[in-house]
């Protein structure tokens, strides 16, 4: 068996927490590969490793002194090596940096550097083989991973590593310049290694114990979510849930690995399961809640809509024209509502409006702001009998006035729109309805 390991920036923001890394691979022989961040806040008010080289290298590109914040960056990892007692010295790696800073290497490049230093710490404290991510993750010209000289590529060199650190977040354009992926993108690097390597599992550490079924900063210790399916992750991870990288999921998933997320400070945790399927029962009937607030709706009136031949299609190219992509768009015979991004629409609203009298006529147009959207997602939803029923009525026994209802074909999720301010008060409702007293 052999297993990915991916640890984050808060896993590895200091020797404290390198040490405890160590032990939770050195406790398991098949955590094979590692995949490590840079390092991340050691505190509350701390600053992280890439925010300071994002920092640094702004000061190089223009003209400003940047050698000693370069050097608060190299304290930073001398801590870490003098706290892991070991004889490493990275001076001529920051000299080479400092010399790419002056040549105006790019912005992906300081970036890159605080995974690719992390990378040869780990290395060294772990004893095994190092490989820069830059020689075996490959991007194309429009900037897009190319999978398929990366797989091929990186399969061929841990064939000859039966342990090896890669550092995430980076690899190779093809300019022959370092690119990043996007904030988080060590997990996409993660789930790379992992179907390289044809992993058993991709084990992601991080710094809370997997999925929970609500945002903590809403409801008070919310139960953790056991395991879930790749469908339902995609649902919550688009309404906002954040723990893995969504495009993480993609090369994984393609070949069964699963993804165990995990917890670094609590490694006794069983943490949540991702998987493509499964006969597991969910403890509740819902699989989680999320959601987001800043929506508005644009709701078109029109008698015999539903007889006229491409309604839809012109009001929707109307947005597009604008460059407005829209979330929800639940219908009536006579009616259609457009759900968008409150904060891009707002500059474009006269224009979307005048763009649709043209191409459409309608008899009504009105728009209304401040919206909120909420999933209740769950494969356990199917086949229970009067879920929506138990949702709409502790929505209005919380006094939480539903302003959209969008059930999904798939009887997977169910899209609730409310006001901005009730939204925290919804999600509370329907997490206590389903999991504390499970009515």
């Amino acid at each position: 068996m052999r297993k990915v390991v991916k640890f984050g920036g808060s896993s590895l923001a200091n020797a404290a927490q390198f040490k405890k890394v160590g032990e939770i691979i050195r406790a398991n022989q098949t955590r094979r590969y590692v995949v490590p961040s840079a390092p991340g806040k050691r505190h509350i008010n701390d600053t992280k490793v890439t925010d300071m080289l994002y920092h640094c290298y702004e000061l190089a590109e223009k003209g400003k002194k940047f050698l000693p914040l370069l050097n608060e960056i190299k304290a930073r990892y001398e801590e870490i090596i003098d706290g892991l007692q070991l004889e490493l010295s990275l001076d001529k790696e920051f000299e080479v940096i400092a010399e790419q800073f002056l040549k105006k290497a790019g912005r992906d490049y300081a970036a890159s550097r605080g995974e690719y230093l992390n990378g040869i710490v780990m290395s060294s404290y772990l004893g095994i083989t190092f490989i820069d991510a830059a020689e075996v993750i490959f991007f194309d010209k429009q900037g897009n991973l190319d999978l398929t000289r990366t797989e091929d590529v990186l399969a061929k060199r841990l064939e000859n590593a039966n342990r090896a650190v890669i550092p995430g977040f980076y690899g190779m354009g093809a300019d022959g310049k370092i690119h990043t992926f996007s904030r988080g993108g060590s997990d996409i690097t993660g789930s790379i290694v992992a179907k390289a390597a044809k992993a058993d599992m991709y084990e992601n550490w991080t710094d809370v114990s997997g999925f929970l079924i609500a945002d903590p900063r809403i409801i008070h210790n919310p139960q953790p979510i056991e395991t879930i399916t790749y469908r339902e992750l995609r649902e919550l991870s688009y309404m906002g849930a954040t723990v893995l990288h969504e495009d993480a999921i993609f090369p994984v998933r393609k070949d069964g690995i699963p993804i165990n997320i995990r917890n670094t400070n609590a490694p006794q945790d069983p943490g949540t399961m991702i998987v493509e399927s499964t006969c597991r029962q969910s403890k509740y009937t819902i699989t989680g809640i999320a959601g987001k607030k800043g929506f508005a709706s644009v709701h078109i009136e029109k008698e015999m809509m539903n007889a006229e031949i491409g309604f839809g299609r012109k009001v929707l190219q109307i947005f597009e024209d604008n460059e407005i992509p829209f979330e929800h768009m639940p219908s009536s015979i006579d009616t259609m509502t457009v759900l968008v991004d409150q904060s891009v629409f707002e500059e474009k609203e006269q224009a979307v409006i005048s763009g649709i009298q043209r191409a459409v006529q309608p008899d009504h147009i009105q728009l209304e702001s401040d919206f909120a959207l909420l999933a209740v997602v769950g494969r356990g939803m199917a086949r229970a009998r009067g879920t929506a029923g138990r949702i709409f009525s502790a929505l209005a026994h919380a006094n939480v006035n539903v302003k959209m209802i969008d059930l999904g074909s798939s009887e997977l999720n169910i899209i609730i729109g409310v006001k901005n301010e009730e939204f925290e008060t919804a999600i509370q409702a329907i997490y206590d309805i389903f999991v504390k007293t499970q009515i």
